[in-house]
């Protein structure tokens, strides 16, 4: 068997590598192999290279072993020393072409979508309406904001005007965030009914039928009174304060606006009287609270000036009459009406009423307070032999510009739809609609949609369509929870409880989601000037085709000088 024989390996005491003379103890070295001393942290570079091309121009025929030819030489590598290449000769592409460039668009477009398959022709069409549909949206937006010219403000700007003036001689008690309203709960036993005054008539099944295809004309009624009396002015209240039944009296507008004060923007006031150990909410004469807020959580801004028609007090006025308007209209007017044990406690005899009924129900706080409030419902219907309470209110449309949702194209196929862009900007009136459904035990609430018959024209409407919700069913579909809303009205009255007797008014801060209480004069509010909406017939009238339908209709009756009546 024939050895390996690994020969003599030379000791080097001065470095790395073979002595500097290692011809004579190496004789096997091969010859024209250059060596380069390194170091531990050098890269080492390759031993040999086999693929060299030995087409070398340069090269000495005359000497065919030319080190420069050697499959050893590598005195071009910087690793050993030699002539150092450019730091690019290192790196070869395995395609050297250079990767195409888009011919249009931004470059992160071009990248993004190389991966992508190829859209088909129809998503491509529908593709391009998308972005179309976006840009127009943009300028739509562009051209709100600068409606008013100039550099329009945004809602968020907006500089609301307080609901009452605020003198300085009020003195202010308290001031209480809305941020500490939305962690309050309470839960109150069912209420139990002590009164119910008026007359109801027979809700038109036939208007749930109604739609945009069929819509129906607004009709006016000039003949019939409505009541807004305030706590104190009620002979019903008064009667049963004088017997004790309860601790806190209120109207189901004033609770409701407490309840459901988290969600306003716009100012308000309820004016508190601490008499003895009883307590009563009020409102003022003219107060906001007989009027309804339209687009008040909208983020798109309204017309300031007070005298156009689509400015926040001209909107509440109108939809104001609407509202009553619309209430009475969806009734079988034949005559047939349900009465109950009293009649209308602020009618006057033989006067013609509008179809309401107060239910005077009391609730239970604590074992020493009771909540007696008067709540009203519209109209009656027969179910299987039961009576139902209905309570009935009307969303009104002004201009689909600023809703972006125009309702007569989309009340039949996106009705949902429709409803979302409400909630959106009427959050505070549609959850003050159902807190007082709820407190009145109403089985069913009635929404009507109601439009103008052209945007420029505020007397002449039309009823789209009525849809009807359950109101506790619609409270959960709105988040409005129940034992948060008489968690708020619980700790308002624990707190003014603790108030010495006398005169306070509870004032929506208009800029900030905060509540102040003032201390004011007991003569306060008493010679106050209400200013109230005109006649129709003396307001700016709408264009001459229209005129015959504009013809106005108020009536305009006192109470013992405290009922505001609001025109027909």
């Amino acid at each position: 068997m024939v050895g390996f024989e690994i020969g003599a390996v030379p000791f080097n005491p001065d470095g790395w590598g073979p002595p500097e003379s290692s011809s004579a103890l190496l004789p096997n070295h091969p010859n024209n192999v250059p060596f380069a001393p390194f170091s531990r942290s050098d890269k080492l570079g390759r031993i040999a290279d086999w693929t060299r091309n030995y087409n070398n121009p340069t090269r000495n025929t005359n000497n065919p072993r030319n080190p420069s030819d050697s499959v050893f030489d590598f005195t071009g590598d910087e690793s050993f020393g030699g002539v150092a290449g450019d730091d690019d000769s290192s790196f070869r592409l395995v395609d050297g072409k250079p990767p195409p460039r888009p011919k249009f668009g931004p470059k992160w477009r071009f990248q993004q979508q190389r991966n992508q398959l190829p859209q088909r022709r129809d998503e491509e069409v529908e593709a391009r309406k998308r972005e179309a549909e976006k840009e127009r949206a943009r300028r739509d937006r562009l051209y709100h904001m600068n409606r008013s010219g100039g550099n329009a403000q945004r809602r968020e700007a907006a500089v609301f005007k307080s609901s009452v003036d605020i003198q300085p001689e009020w003195n202010m008690l308290d001031q209480i965030p809305f941020s500490t309203f939305t962690k309050l709960s309470f839960s109150v036993p069912e209420p139990e009914d002590l009164l119910l005054c008026g007359a109801l008539e027979f809700y038109d099944r036939s208007y749930d039928r109604v739609t945009p295809r069929n819509e129906r004309r607004l009709e006016r009624f000039k003949n019939r009174n409505f009541f807004k009396v305030t706590t104190t002015d009620d002979p019903v209240i008064r009667r049963l304060a004088n017997e004790d039944k309860a601790t806190v009296f209120a109207t189901d507008s004033i609770l409701s606006t407490l309840m459901c004060s988290p969600r306003s923007v716009y100012s308000w006031d309820i004016v508190i009287q601490r008499v003895g150990n009883k307590l009563f909410f009020d409102k003022r004469d003219g107060s906001q609270l007989d009027l309804l807020s339209v687009h008040e959580t909208s983020q798109e801004p309204l017309p300031e000036a007070k005298d156009d028609i689509n400015s926040a007090y001209s909107l509440s006025v109108e939809a104001a009459y609407i509202n009553q308007n619309f209430s009475q209209q969806v009734l079988i007017r034949d005559g047939d009406k349900v009465t109950f044990e009293e009649p209308n406690p602020f009618a006057n005899e033989g006067e013609e009423v509008a179809s309401v009924a107060y239910r005077y129900r009391r609730w239970k706080l604590d074992d020493e307070m009771y909540l007696v409030a008067r709540c009203e419902v519209q109209s009656v219907v027969e179910v299987n032999n039961q009576r139902s309470f209905l309570t009935q209110n009307a969303l009104n449309e002004f201009d689909a510009k600023y809703s972006g949702v125009d309702w007569r194209q989309k009340l039949e196929t996106q009705r949902g739809a429709v409803l979302a862009t409400e909630l959106k900007n009427n959050a505070n009136k549609l959850a003050k609609w159902t807190a007082q459904a709820l407190l009145a035990s109403a089985d069913m609430m009635k929404l009507g949609y109601v439009s103008r018959v052209h945007p420029r024209d505020h007397f002449n409407h039309v009823i789209l369509a009525v849809v009807g919700y359950k109101p506790r069913e619609f409270a959960a579909q709105i988040n409005l929870n129940t034992s948060n809303m008489w968690g708020i009205v619980k700790s308002i009255v624990d707190l003014c409880m603790k108030l010495n007797e006398g005169k306070y008014v509870l004032v929506k801060d208009p800029s900030k989601p905060q509540v102040r209480i003032y201390e004011v004069p007991p003569d306060a509010f008493e010679n106050d000037y209400v200013e109230e909406p005109l006649p129709e017939e003396e307001q700016v009238q709408p264009p001459a085709e229209n005129a015959d339908a504009g013809e106005a209709n108020a009536a305009t009756n006192d109470v013992e000088d405290k009922e505001i009546t609001v025109e027909a």
